[in-house]
C-alpha cells in the first residue's frame, strides 16, 4: 500500500475464577485519537459458549475479537492476529485507555476511549445531506513531503449513512463506514491494527477535498472528482522477473524450523501459488481470508500454496509466534515459511529473481514446469466489491490455465 500502510475482540479471562469486572453486552462506540483527531469506530460485545467476545463493525465486516483479559478493574483486548491490544480502565459502562501498536519498528499507544450503548458511528443526530457521493471517483492522495498516488474511490449513500473504501495501486484501504452530515462527509475504519480517518468537504465544481489521518502524525490530503472510466495501472505489471529469469529459487524455513524449497517433490511438477504476505498486512489478512478456503477446497486438484511470511522480528521463534496465530486463525493448511523482516529491499534480495517487492501481498503464479507465469501486486479485498469479484473470477481462470497444462 502508500507509504500509510497500510478485527476487534475480547478476551477470555485468563484464571480459573471469575473476573473481577467485566463488559457491558451490546453495542459500544469507540474512539482512537489519530493525528490530534478523533477516529471513532463500533463494536459489539457478547456471551458466546461461556465467554465474552466481541467484533469489530466496519460496514458490512464484523472482525472476531475473542481474547479478552481482565485486571481488577481493567481489560485487555487483544486484536486478534496483529500485534496489538487495547488496554483500558472499565467504569460504568466506559473504558479509558490506551490502543497500543507494537508491530512498527517505533510501537506506539494512542489514547483510546469507549461508551456503551451506543450505535452511531460519528454525529449521533447530523444534519440532512446536502450531496450524494455514491458512485465512482479518481482520486489523488498528496502527502505532506510531496508525494502522491491515484486510487479510486467507490462509496454508497443512503441518506445519512455513508460506506466504501479507497483502492490504490497496491491495495486498498478496505471495510470504511461513516456519514454525510451536511456538506461534509467522515469516514473511518479500524482493524485492530490499523485506524484510519477520512474527511472531506465537496467544492463548488464537484469535486471533493479532504484529508486523511493515521498513526500518531500521519497526513495526507486528497481530492476526488467523479470518473466512472478511471482506472489504476494493472496490478500484473508492477513486479516482474529480472531478464535471464524465468522461475523462482527460495529455500526458508517452515514453522518446525525444516527447509522448504520449490524443488521439493511436494511442488514438484504441479502449479503453485507463492503470497508474499506479514501478519501484520491486512490486505494480507483479507488474502489468506480468501486463499485458506479455497486450497481446502481445490488442493485436490493438485495445486499447492506457499506462504513466505516476513516479520517485523529478524528472529524465528518471534516471527513464527505472529504467523502461527495467522495460521490457526483462518484455519491454513497450506505451507507457510518464515522468509525474513518486512523491509521491502530486504524482501527483493531474498527473491533475487523479481525486479522489486512494492506491496504486501504479492501473488506469484507458477506453472507446473517451475516457470513464473503472472505476479500480481496488491490484492484488493471483499470490501472492494466487484473489485474483489474480478480478481477472484481472474485467480480461478489463471489457476484453471495452468491445471489444464500438460
Amino acid at each position: 500500500m502508500s507509504s500509510l500502510f497500510l478485527s476487534l475482540g475480547l478476551f477470555t479471562a485468563a484464571c480459573s475464577s471469575a473476573p473481577s469486572t467485566a463488559l457491558e453486552t451490546g453495542p459500544w462506540r469507540g474512539i482512537i485519537e489519530v493525528s490530534g483527531h478523533e477516529m471513532p469506530f463500533n463494536f459489539t460485545v457478547s456471551e458466546e459458549q461461556g465467554k465474552q467476545v466481541a467484533y469489530l463493525v466496519n460496514g458490512e465486516e464484523k472482525i472476531l475479537i475473542d481474547e479478552i483479559t481482565f485486571d481488577q478493574d481493567s481489560v485487555r483486548l487483544q486484536m486478534h492476529i496483529f500485534d496489538a491490544t487495547l488496554h483500558a480502565k472499565v467504569d460504568k459502562g466506559k473504558l479509558n485507555g490506551r490502543w497500543e501498536r507494537r508491530d512498527q519498528a517505533q510501537p506506539y499507544s494512542l489514547p483510546f476511549s469507549a461508551e456503551h450503548g451506543h450505535t452511531e458511528r460519528f454525529a449521533k443526530n447530523p444534519a440532512k445531506p446536502d450531496v450524494d457521493v455514491t458512485g465512482k471517483w479518481e482520486v489523488l492522495f498528496q502527502g505532506e513531503e510531496g508525494n502522491s498516488y491515484p486510487a479510486i474511490g467507490e462509496f454508497k449513500q443512503n441518506g445519512n449513512n455513508l460506506t466504501g473504501t479507497f483502492l490504490t495501486p497496491t491495495g486498498d484501504y478496505r471495510f470504511l463506514q461513516g456519514q454525510v452530515n451536511g456538506k461534509g462527509l467522515s469516514l473511518s475504519t479500524f482493524d485492530g491494527s490499523h485506524a484510519y480517518l477520512f474527511t472531506a468537504e465537496p467544492q463548488e465544481d464537484g469535486t471533493l477535498k479532504g484529508d486523511f489521518y493515521a498513526g500518531i502524525a500521519a497526513h495526507e490530503t486528497w481530492t476526488a472528482k467523479r470518473n466512472e472510466n478511471f482506472e489504476l495501472p494493472s496490478a500484473d505489471t508492477l513486479t516482474h522477473l529480472k531478464p535471464g529469469y524465468d522461475r523462482l529459487s527460495f529455500t526458508f524455513p517452515d514453522l518446525d524450523g525444516k527447509k522448504v524449497s520449490l524443488e521439493d517433490p511436494k511442488f514438484k511438477g504441479k502449479p503453485v501459488v507463492v503470497q508474499i504476505f506479514g501478519s501484520w498486512c491486512p490486505n494480507c489478512m483479507d488474502e489468506t481470508a480468501f486463499l485458506a478456503p479455497w486450497y481446502a477446497k481445490n488442493k485436490s486438484r493438485g495445486v499447492e500454496i506457499i506462504g513466505l511470511g516476513y516479520e517485523l522480528s529478524p528472529e524465528f521463534e518471534k516471527a513464527k509466534t505472529r504467523i502461527s496465530k495467522m495460521k490457526d486463525r483462518f484455519d491454513v493448511d497450506y505451507t507457510l515459511l518464515v522468509a525474513g523482516t518486512k523491509d521491502k529491499e530486504l524482501v527483493a534480495k531474498s527473491l533475487p529473481a523479481l525486479s522489486k517487492v512494492v506491496s504486501f501481498p504479492t501473488t506469484i503464479f507458477i506453472d507446473k514446469k517451475g516457470k513464473v507465469r503472472r505476479i500480481h501486486t496488491g490484492f484488493s479485498g471483499p470490501g472492494t466489491g466487484k473489485y474483489y469479484e474480478d480478481f477472484v473470477k481472474e485467480f480461478n481462470q489463471t489457476i484453471d490455465e495452468l491445471v489444464a497444462e500438460k
